[in-house]
């Protein structure tokens, strides 16, 4: 077994292509600035742009590519605690392992940070999960998705993501985004505006299907009171984390109050979580994501509770770069979805710092070759990593 000698990390403010907004907040716009370069104002949107990339090489000469957004906005972690987490706890416990060590490489993890409510610093554990993946699968000679288990699909088709804004603007993102099999639209908690915004998009879809996502800006009643208003709406198929992920017997009411399909996303990280809301009867639909299950062997266990309990799965990222977009494609490739999947970073970013990956039509193609079968651009990496304090 090859020995992983050395691990890196390089934060890169990676910007966006469009300005795109959640109910809960700014997630990038296409000037990003370097963290510490950015006016206090400016700071959680610059910060939603750092992505942190990890470089992990085995004595073997072997190199894994890991990466995660940082978002605080959606959860706790930032771009400072991905990397001082990876750098100062888990590279010390990569030292000891080899790529093929997923398991203890996470059992160690969590006795070295314990999780609390759920589990510990998922995304940077994501980070690490994702290069450790496509190390071992570089030293074997095969693609992830055969160290999963094998795919079950060659291509994914995809959703587009249009992001909280006003009928015009969101309605020129839905036109220019025809090729989408499907539309996630984000509500941001105001009715009227969300009425209006979830509207327009229909005007485009034509009957395809409307993915609508509150990211924890409702509560049920002023839920109830939206859906009420967009009832002749076509094609709405579900509502996603419409109310705060505290709250699961929140969601277990408001299903007794709407006909609505609802998932649970900020509320379920983990598959004991997805469990949790199965005993609760709190979700129709699970939203399945690498970066909050810790990892791409994780969110599978996640997939896996989830299907044996009845509940369907929805494949969504954080506007991933090339790197977790492909681990991405290689975990959903083996499961079964109710919608296309809402990986959006080929169509919010302005790059993604990696070449092999075949995207037509909205529909992606899972890699084939050694590990997550991309070729990371390193040098660039490098040549815009951030120097962020405390890391």
């Amino acid at each position: 077994m090859s020995r992983i000698t050395a691990v890196e990390v390089f934060p890169v403010a990676v910007p966006f292509a469009r300005r795109f907004v959640l109910g809960s907040g700014v997630v990038g716009t296409p000037q990003q600035a370097a963290p510490e370069q950015a006016a206090p104002e400016q700071a959680a949107p610059d910060q939603a742009g750092a992505v942190i990339f990890v470089r992990l090489t085995t004595e073997d000469g072997v190199v894994g590519w890991g990466e995660q957004r940082a978002l605080p906005s959606w959860s706790y972690e930032t771009a400072e605690t991905i990397a001082v987490i990876i750098k100062r706890h888990l590279a010390p416990i990569l030292l000891e392992l080899t790529p093929f060590d997923v398991e203890l490489f996470h059992a160690r993890a969590n006795r070295r940070l314990s999780p609390a409510v759920s589990n510990g610093f998922p995304f940077a554990r994501a980070a690490v999960d994702i290069a450790l993946h496509d190390a071992a699968g570089k030293l074997v000679g095969l693609p992830v998705h055969a160290l999963l288990g094998g795919k079950a699909r060659d291509a994914i088709p995809l959703c587009s993501a249009i992001g909280v804004g006003a009928p015009a603007a969101v309605r020129e993102h839905a036109r220019m985004s025809s090729d989408y099999a499907a539309y996630k639209v984000k509500i941001g908690g105001d009715l009227a505006a969300d009425t209006a915004a979830v509207a327009a998009v229909a005007e485009v879809a034509a009957g395809k299907p409307l993915w609508l996502d509150a990211n924890q800006s409702y509560r049920p009643a002023a839920l109830k009171r939206l859906l009420d208003a967009v009832r002749d709406v076509p094609g709405i198929a579900c509502v996603e984390q419409p109310v705060p992920s505290t709250d699961t017997l929140a969601l277990h009411r408001l299903r007794g109050m709407i006909d609505l399909p609802v998932a649970i996303d900020e509320g379920s990280f983990t598959a004991q979580d997805v469990a949790r809301a199965m005993r609760l009867d709190a979700a129709d639909l699970v939203v399945i994501k690498i970066c909050k299950a810790g990892g791409i062997r994780n969110a599978l266990k996640s997939a896996h509770v989830a299907q044996a309990g009845g509940l369907e799965v929805l494949a969504s990222g954080l506007t991933d770069c090339g790197i977790g977009f492909a681990a991405a494609l290689h975990l959903f490739s083996q499961l079964e979805l109710a919608l296309p999947a809402e990986l959006n970073g080929p169509e919010l970013l302005s790059d993604l710092y990696v070449d092999k990956l075949e995207i037509a039509s909205a529909t992606a193609t899972v890699p084939t070759g050694p590990g997550l079968g991309v070729e990371v651009d390193e040098e660039r990496i490098r040549a815009e990593s951030l120097d962020l304090a405390f890391a």
